[in-house]
C-alpha cells in the first residue's frame, strides 16, 4: 500500500514538473515571438525604400520666435534627409479675419522660409489659409483672393496627387465655408467626384497616403474631456464616413492628420489615422497638452511603413 502511495507521488511530483516546465516554455515562446515582432518592426524603418516628413500646423508669423522656430525644424529635417516634405495646414497664422496687408505678408513669409528645405514640399491647406471669410477681415467675398484664392495663388491647388515609389499620395481640402462665413470640416461634391475619378484609374493594390488637415477620426474630445464627450463642430471632417467609403476595395493605409496639435495612432480597418502633433505646439508658446513641438517622420518599405515623432528640441524664450 505505501509502495502504491509512493508511486502516485512520484508520478504527481513528475507530472507538475512538466506542467511547470510547459508554462516556462510557452512564456519563453510568448516573449520570444513579442520580440521577433520588435525586431521586424525596426528592421523595416532600418531598410526603408524612402522616407517622408509630415510638418503639421507651423502657424507661421513673425511674432514669437515663430520665424526662428520654424526655421529650426527645417534644420532638424535637412539633418534626417526624408526624399520629401508633406505640410499638414495651418502653415501660417492666420489670414481666416485679418486684413489683406497683414495676410500677404503671411504668405510672403512662409513662401520665403519653406524654401530653406533640401527636399520638395507638397502642401495641404489648412483653415488658417482660408483667406477673408470671417467678415472682421473686411474682405469682400468678391476679392479675386478671398478664401482659397491667396492659396491657390501663393501655394498651388487646394487638392491634387501624386505618386513616388509605387505609392499613391491623395491631399485633400478639408476645410469648407459656411453661409454665415465660418468653417466646418468637410469634403465638398467637387473634391468628392475628383476622388471617384483618381481612384478610378488607381490599380487597387496600390498602398494610398491620405493628407488632410481636418481629421477624419480622432479620441481627442474622449481623451480630454471624457468618454461621452462629443466632437464639437469643426473638429472634424463632417461627412468622413461617405469619404471613407470612397476607399472601399483600395488599400488605404494611412491618413495623416492635423488641426489638433495632439498626436495620436488610431487604427481602424487596415488603416492608420495618424494626427500629428504641431510644429508650433501651443502655437508657439510651448507643448500643446503635453505634446512637444514636433514632426512625423515615415518610414516607407514595399507596401508597409512606420513612423516616429521627432521633438525638434525647440525652447520658448
Amino acid at each position: 500500500m505505501y509502495f502504491s502511495i509512493f508511486v502516485l507521488l512520484l508520478y504527481l511530483s513528475k507530472f507538475l514538473i512538466m506542467k511547470k516546465l510547459m508554462l516556462i516554455f510557452i512564456a519563453v515562446l510568448s516573449i520570444t515571438i513579442m520580440n521577433s515582432c520588435v525586431e521586424q518592426e525596426t528592421s523595416s524603418c532600418e531598410e526603408e525604400s524612402f522616407t517622408f516628413a509630415f510638418l503639421t500646423d507651423i502657424h507661421l508669423q513673425p511674432e514669437r520666435n515663430a520665424t526662428e522656430g520654424f526655421r529650426a525644424a527645417i534644420t532638424e529635417v535637412n539633418v534626417l534627409k526624408p526624399d520629401f516634405v508633406i505640410t499638414g495646414g495651418d502653415l501660417v497664422m492666420d489670414v481666416l479675419g485679418v486684413s489683406y496687408g497683414r495676410a500677404d505678408s503671411l504668405y510672403n513669409l512662409y513662401a520665403e522660409e519653406v524654401k530653406g528645405f533640401d527636399m520638395p514640399v507638397y502642401n495641404t491647406l489648412g483653415n488658417h489659409e482660408v483667406f477673408g471669410i470671417y467678415e472682421r477681415s473686411g474682405i469682400s467675398p468678391d476679392h479675386p483672393e478671398y478664401r482659397y484664392g491667396m492659396f491657390e495663388s501663393r501655394i498651388g491647388e487646394t487638392y491634387y496627387s501624386f505618386d513616388y515609389e509605387g505609392w499613391h499620395f491623395m491631399v485633400l481640402n478639408s476645410v469648407q465655408e459656411t453661409e454665415d462665413r465660418r468653417y466646418i470640416g468637410m469634403i465638398g461634391e467637387e473634391q468628392m467626384d475628383w476622388i471617384r475619378t483618381d481612384l478610378m484609374e488607381l490599380d487597387p493594390n496600390t498602398p494610398i497616403i491620405v493628407s488632410t488637415h481636418i481629421p477624419f477620426i480622432t479620441v481627442l474630445t474622449q481623451i480630454l474631456y471624457g468618454e461621452y464627450a462629443p466632437d464639437y463642430h469643426g473638429l472634424v471632417v463632417e461627412n468622413a464616413r461617405e469619404v471613407l467609403d470612397l476607399f472601399a476595395g483600395y488599400k488605404l493605409k494611412l491618413v495623416l492628420q492635423g488641426h489638433l496639435h495632439y498626436l495620436e495612432d488610431i487604427y481602424v480597418y487596415e488603416t492608420h489615422f495618424i494626427t500629428a502633433g504641431a510644429v508650433s505646439g501651443s502655437w508657439w508658446n510651448g507643448p500643446y497638452n503635453e505634446v512637444e513641438e514636433g514632426f512625423l517622420m515615415v518610414h516607407v518599405k514595399g507596401d508597409d511603413f512606420c513612423w516616429e515623432y521627432v521633438d525638434y528640441a525647440w525652447e520658448v524664450e
